[in-house]
């Protein structure tokens, strides 16, 4: 396999596999951009992106500007004088003379089989919809939002008990595999199909409160997606609950009404809830729950 001049492009934990092989396969990493610190949550030290971490560990020249509308930082990225860019989870947008630049053109790594799930959060949107399987495409970017021709794609089934932290982490490795594969001997690209395009638009908090009208089947895909984080939310009697993880069950109650066991009607079927978390506190199983907090009849979530 020649070596290859690269840029990397990517922030999050996702992306942080593809730069660790591309690094094991022997390519020169000119630059990696990221997305800049940012103050963490609790304290006032600054949080460096994990791919940043990784590319301080190796030595790599790191960059992480606000923006790359700026003529400047456009001519900055092409004195770089790459073969390629790869494009992993990056979060901010390419403009067009970025994307001319390397010889080889903008490969972005993204986790579904386009066209299907286009956008920021795909994983996600994948268990939501109940799917049965997802993949990796890698693609020749373009000016439009995931629709540039794909060099490869390779499906992953979901588990029936999947849950977004097992998906991301089966995605992040076969995206680091294909990506090494794909540098070594380029293949032709095709145009993505017409028909299938569905958008994965960014998860709201809106989307991670659990509607107990809704039918049981579509709250415990839920749980999953939004598992390891941010996890889904109720209430119990004004008090915030984390739902971490449910079982889907047979007994009938009105939505959101809360039987033995901490069993819960929905708008169709029900759920039996097995983790869950107070707030301020940790997580538990139902029936350490239930030792510290018996309910009263008819008690109800939401």
């Amino acid at each position: 396999m020649s070596r290859l001049r690269l840029c990397f492009m990517g922030t999050p934990d996702f992306a942080v596999a593809s730069l660790a092989a591309l690094l094991e396969a022997g390519h020169d990493l000119a630059a990696v951009y990221t997305r800049a610190p940012r103050p963490a949550r609790r304290g006032h030290h600054v949080q460096r992106s994990p791919v940043h971490e990784l590319a301080l560990a190796r030595g790599l020249a790191v960059c992480h500007p606000a923006g790359l509308r700026d003529p400047a930082e456009q001519a900055r990225f092409a004195a770089l004088g790459v073969d390629a860019a790869i494009v992993v989870a990056y979060g901010l947008i390419l403009p067009a003379p970025l994307l001319r630049a390397p010889r080889l053109g903008c490969l972005n790594i993204h986790a579904s089989l386009l066209p299907r799930w286009r956008g920021a959060a795909p994983i996600q949107r994948a268990l939501l919809a109940g799917d049965r399987e997802t993949g990796i495409s890698i693609m020749q970017m373009d000016a439009g939002l995931d629709t540039g021709p794909v060099l490869r794609q390779r499906a992953v089934l979901i588990a029936a008990d999947e849950d977004a932290g097992s998906l991301h982490d089966k995605l992040a490795a076969l995206g680091a595999e294909m990506i090494v594969e794909i540098l070594a001997a380029p293949p032709r690209p095709d145009p993505q199909p017409k028909e299938g395009v569905t958008y994965a638009r960014k998860i709201e908090k809106a989307d991670t409160v659990l509607d107990w009208s809704r039918p049981a089947v579509e709250l415990e895909r839920a749980v999953r997606a939004f598992r390891p984080a941010p996890g889904t939310s109720t209430s119990l009697a004004g008090e915030a609950i984390k739902i971490w993880r449910t079982r889907l069950v047979s007994e009938k109650l009105p939505p959101g009404v809360i039987g033995q066991n901490l069993v819960v009607g929905c708008g169709e079927g029900a759920l039996a809830v097995e983790e869950l978390q107070r707030a301020g506190g940790k997580r538990m199983s139902a029936a350490q729950f239930l030792r510290g907090r018996p309910l009263v009849p008819g008690a109800r979530f939401g």
